[in-house]
């Protein structure tokens, strides 16, 4: 069974934030898998996905904090600044963190660890809506 689907994600200001729930919420086919992968793409070049801790918002700000001191605004070397200074600290952080996972799927589950969640990583003051495609392929239940 072959599910692929293109689902967007609310808004959301700068910074790393947990999406997990609303991604579920908009795949309710994976209900329908017994066993299998989903993975999740998103569409864009200044946000990025990862999975990391799902539990203390403490970790998420930290992210945020590090990756920005990490890959400064307003480097003097950057060339790419005509959408603003977050622009291309935005490309080079989503690079580093990347556009896809892959996750197990058991009994319709996605079959994440206890403290484990998706988090949307924005890289732009004002990034928008973001789209994901989402493909979940297995047995069916």
């Amino acid at each position: 069974m072959w599910i692929q689907k293109t689902i967007t994600l609310k808004p959301r200001p700068r910074g790393f934030h947990l999406v997990t729930r609303e991604i579920v919420d908009q795949l309710p086919e994976l209900r329908e898998l017994a066993v299998g992968l989903v993975h999740v793409f998103i569409l864009h070049t200044s946000a990025a996905l990862t999975l990391n801790e799902n539990a203390s918002p403490d970790v998420r700000g930290d992210f945020e904090r590090h990756f920005n001191t990490m890959v400064p605004e307003n480097a003097p070397y950057y060339r790419h600044t005509l959408e603003g200074p977050d622009d291309m600290p935005a490309h080079i952080k989503a690079s580093l963190l990347g556009s896809g996972l892959t996750i197990p799927v058991a009994d319709g589950r996605l079959k994440l660890g206890t403290w484990q969640g998706i988090y949307l990583c924005e890289h732009r003051n004002h990034g928008g809506a973001r789209s994901l495609v989402v493909t979940a392929f297995g047995e069916a239940a």
